[in-house]
């Protein structure tokens, strides 16, 4: 699996002094189980998915878990390697026992087998077993615990404690046993509750199926619009209500400068509603070569208000810019009222450009003896249909021979349908993948009056029925008994109990979410519920379910969340077809507060690379501004379902009460592996008892006179070379460690410690063979000889020092660029995440003197070590003029090679969590959380992360990092 990838303990910290006094601590949460609910979830904190291809060894989950073909050769691999240890008989015997066991990382439910649901809890090194299946394990094959655990870091720990268990049922068991009976292995396989709807979507008892979100864009004023150039980039487009249009590259990033600026232009205001203002942008189906882009926005011509559709051509000097001066009207319409104002523009498959016109607003479609929807003499209240090929020269556009209406007296030609009210966000199906089913299928959502919202499904020439209808029901009863009326019924309408404002969306139709593949998701503006449809092909039915955020660990993903803004202003899909809403907070074309949400299903995923992407390159002019996400993800908060209310008032975070500290356990995120080797010195013993400890196997707890095992043929005060081979990728029970250790040498420290009861035990010696108790005859199995470390235990906590300890730290700062900083500060001040600014004027500020009188950079960092070690400690940097730490969310691999690089290292050998190298004091400030960086920054501050100051963490969390 991906797990090789995410070694989370390395060898050589194994072999550390400090981890044979965490190993038995280690041990005991081992077999803790998440409290809580369950769902299907893999060990790389993703949801299962279909393989590509047919498991050939974990046959069991060749139709859905969390293995590839790749994975299933890796454990298949590692089995036949085990399997080498045993006779025929034992193979035999055991076979099924090891191969059952190790196939466990390939369950849907794997994640929950190995205690592995919540990334910032201890993981399981070996998958939960239900009570009367370890028994019998215990039973027939008992002495294999060592060889699966003989990966996890030091082989020889590992199996002088297994040795110490493996003869007690009711400890070799505590250790292995799930207590949860439901989720345990094998009932997990056998519950009907479990695998009745196993890679559906997730529902609740209501039904309401559960998604989570991804924050992908914020600080935007009324997001109206969000199309892509389906050119290859991956680049997405949104245009505010304001007037802006920007360019968002596929890594996230925006472009400073808009891709179109209409600000001065366009008619709309500050009050929360309006309605008016810049409400659409469409490209050209080939915008490759054609280089057109189509906007709809509100403008005044005299104090007259109009609608506007106008063209613009792409610069010639930048691809991510339209030429402002090359602006053509290609069509205006008077408005009578400020409301209804459509503001929908598409390209259907035919290439022809569509235009959803409102009814002239104000209530009941006043307007003339029948509204302007039922006349066809006006162009409000239709769909429009018209070509703009060709038209450089002579007419701005032309009317498709084909459309309904042409030839028809008093009719205007470019009505493709009539009778709507005010659609608001219209989407074209792309069709099933597979088989291109719905291809050409135009959706929209039209806003109602008094009592219903509607779904539609537009055909050429249909009669949608207002002002005689909405909905299904009749709104002007005269009209609505017309037996010439002939209209065309929703495919569905909700009472304004759900909501008042529907918002049109879109099928999915996307690679990453198999589920959700002909699912119509839209929402409503003013109650913030989302929905969705499914249809019936049999039937021609469509069938209503609402849409709702993941409870408990369902959405526990990295990156996800489970709230949102409540007002959904439109739906969007990106290039690959992948499906967002575009929401706010405040419902202001001035208010900062607009979020897009990329729409995930936690139940199943696509098979690993089957959707990977690689979009074409981009030639930028200007600088990129880096996505920092506002939302905290449930990964590091109290899942919710409801709905963020509003912007306006800042978030305060709650100090987390301080706790006395037991023994740290070291996190895990992933972390690659390295073959190396390293020279341990073993100092001359001092006393006899030294020398009898020196010269004895360790059994994993502190050894006392009562207690003495086998002595190794290693010679005191001698230098070994110990060679320690990469980690399995199940070594997941300590901090993504993943390094060479520094060979400073580390002092012990008498204390009165003693180990848990539970390694009291004395261990069998390694190098005689095991017999396996099972039906006669025996069988042999083989252990492999090593020699073993000699390390004496040294206690965890060490006395207080009779004089103050002063923190020795290290100091080594290259040069930052300050502009970094001085950005960030002008954000903070002006609390807006996406603004540009130049670097105030004057010398000094935000700097501090460092040694020699050498003036620190912003964006400097330091290693804090209570040990006085320089290549290893808590990460601080320099911000603002003072020294802070930084969290250990999200913190990698990757931002620790930042830091390390910065201080003249050439990488980070590893990366300490949960304050693992010392906790800063409560007058030290917090600087930066959920820093992700790429690997090759200059400082922590050019990394995607909060903004300096906001988070949401506490100095338990301060993270730390190992330089080489």
């Amino acid at each position: 699996m991906t797990r090789h990838h995410s070694d989370l303990v390395h060898q050589k910290i194994l072999q550390h002094a400090i981890f044979p006094k965490l190993l038995p601590f280690i041990l005991l949460l081992l077999p803790q189980a998440w409290k809580g609910h369950c769902h299907p979830q893999c060990l790389d904190y993703k949801p299962p998915f279909e393989p590509q291809q047919q498991l050939v060894f974990c046959k069991d989950y060749t139709k859905f878990g969390c293995c590839d073909l790749q994975n299933d050769e890796e454990i298949s691999r590692k089995f036949h390697s085990i399997m080498k240890n045993f006779d025929s008989l034992g193979s035999k015997t055991c076979g099924e026992y090891i191969r059952s066991i190790l196939c466990q990382e390939c369950s849907p439910y794997a994640a929950h087998l190995y205690d592995a649901e919540d990334a910032n809890t201890p993981m399981r090194v070996l998958p939960g077993l239900c009570g009367d299946y370890c028994s019998s394990y215990w039973l027939q094959c008992r002495y294999t615990l060592s060889l699966l655990l003989e990966d996890m870091g030091n082989p020889q720990q590992f199996a002088n404690w297994t040795a110490s268990i493996e003869e007690d049922r009711n400890r070799f068991c505590d250790f292995l046993e799930l207590k949860d009976k439901q989720y345990c292995y094998p009932n997990v396989l056998t519950d009907a509750e479990l695998n009745a709807n196993l890679g559906l979507v997730r529902e609740d008892p209501k039904g309401c199926l559960e998604v989570c979100l991804q924050e992908v864009a914020n600080g935007l004023r009324n997001p109206v619009a969000m199309i892509h150039a389906n050119d290859g980039s991956h680049r997405f487009f949104v245009a505010e209500q304001l007037g802006y249009v920007w360019v968002y590259l596929a890594n996230g990033s925006r472009i400073d400068r808009p891709f179109l600026n209409l600000t001065q232009a366009v008619l709309t205001s500050p009050w929360a509603g309006d309605e008016r203002g810049f409400l659409c942008i469409a490209l050209h189906p080939r915008f490759t070569t054609v280089r057109k882009a189509y906007v709809y926005y509100s403008v005044s011509v005299k104090k007259e208000e109009r609608i506007r559709i106008s063209e613009f051509t792409l610069s010639a000097h930048d691809d991510n810019q339209l030429d402002h001066s090359s602006e053509r009207t290609i069509l205006e319409v008077v408005e009578p009222a400020s409301n209804h104002n459509g503001g929908q523009l598409l390209f259907g498959h035919d290439g022809y450009l569509y235009i959803f016109t409102g009814d002239g607003g104000r209530a009941g479609d006043p307007f003339g003896k029948f509204g302007n929807s039922q006349n066809k003499s006006a162009l409000l209240g239709k769909v429009l249909r018209i070509d703009v090929d060709n038209n450089d020269e002579g007419v701005s556009y032309s009317i498709p021979s084909d459309n309904p209406f042409v030839g028809e007296q008093g009719a205007k030609p470019e009505i493709y349908a009539y009778g709507v009210r005010n659609m608001w966000r219209c989407s074209i199906d792309r069709g099933d993948p597979v088989t291109g089913a719905g291809r050409g299928r135009m959706f929209c959502g039209d806003v109602g009056q008094n009592k219903y919202e509607e779904i539609d499904l537009i055909v050429k020439g249909g009669n949608y029925g207002w002002r005689a209808k909405e909905g299904f029901s009749c709104y002007d009863r005269k009209l609505c008994q017309n037996s010439s009326l002939d209209d065309i019924l929703p495919i569905f309408d909700y009472p304004h109990k759900l909501g008042k404002s529907v918002t049109g969306g879109y099928i999915y139709r996307g690679c990453e979410m198999p589920n959700l593949n002909g699912l119509y998701i839209f929402g409503d503006f003013m109650s913030g519920r989302l929905m969705s449809l499914k249809e019936n092909e049999a039937t021609g039915e469509w069938q209503y379910n609402e849409i709702c955020m993941g409870r408990d660990q369902t959405c526990k993903f990295p990156k996800l969340i489970n709230s949102y803004y409540r007002y959904i202003i439109s739906f969007a899909e990106d290039e690959a077809g992948e499906l967002y809403f575009l929401s706010t907070g405040v419902p202001s074309a001035t208010a900062r507060s607009g979020v897009i949400y990329k729409i995930v299903d936690p139940s199943r995923r696509a098979p690993p690379g089957k959707c990977r992407i690689k979009p074409l390159p981009v030639k930028i002019k200007g600088k990129l501004i880096n996505f920092h996400p506002k939302e905290e993800f449930v990964i590091n908060k109290k899942p919710t379902t409801t709905p963020v209310p509003t912007t306006t008032t800042p978030k305060t975070t709650i100090p987390k009460k301080k706790t006395i500290r037991g023994p740290f356990i070291i996190r895990k995120p992933p972390m690659p592996t390295r073959q190396t080797t390293r020279k341990v010195v073993r100092p001359q013993p001092t006393t006899e008892g030294e020398k009898m400890r020196k010269t004895t196997q360790p059994t994993l707890k502190k050894p006392t006179s009562a207690t003495r095992v086998k002595p190794t043929a290693v010679q005191r005060g001698t230098a070994i070379l110990v060679t320690t081979p990469s980690t399995g990728y199940r070594a997941t029970i300590m901090t993504p460690v993943h390094s060479r250790i520094s060979q400073t040498s580390i002092n012990s420290t008498k204390s009165n410690w003693r180990p848990p009861p539970f390694l009291s035990t004395t261990s069998s010696p390694l190098n005689s063979p095991a017999k396996f108790p099972c039906s006669t005859p025996f069988f042999t199995m083989k252990r492999p000889q090593s020699a073993l470390s000699t390390t004496a235990w040294t206690p965890y906590t060490s006395p207080k020092p009779s004089k103050p300890h002063k923190t020795l730290v290290s100091t080594v700062l290259p040069k930052v660029p300050d502009e970094i900083l001085w950005t960030e500060e002008k954000q903070q001040n002006a609390g807006e995440s996406n603004q540009v600014n130049k670097r105030p004027r004057g010398r000094g500020r935000g700097r501090k003197r460092g040694r020699g009188g050498k003036r620190l950079p912003s964006g400097s960092v330091r290693l804090v070590s209570a040990d006085g070690l320089s290549d290893r400690g808590r990460v601080e940097i320099f911000i603002r003029g003072e020294w802070g730490t930084v969290c250990d969310d999200l913190f990698t691999k990757r931002a620790g090679t930042v830091v390390c690089r910065q201080l003249g290292f050439m990488t980070a050998l590893a990366v300490m969590k949960r304050a693992a190298l010392g906790e800063a004091s409560s007058n030290v400030r917090i600087m930066l959380d959920d820093v992700e960086c790429e690997g090759g920054e200059q400082s922590l501050l050019e990394c995607k992360r909060s903004k300096v100051g906001k988070h949401n963490c506490s100095h338990e969390e301060d993270v730390g990092v190992i330089c080489g």
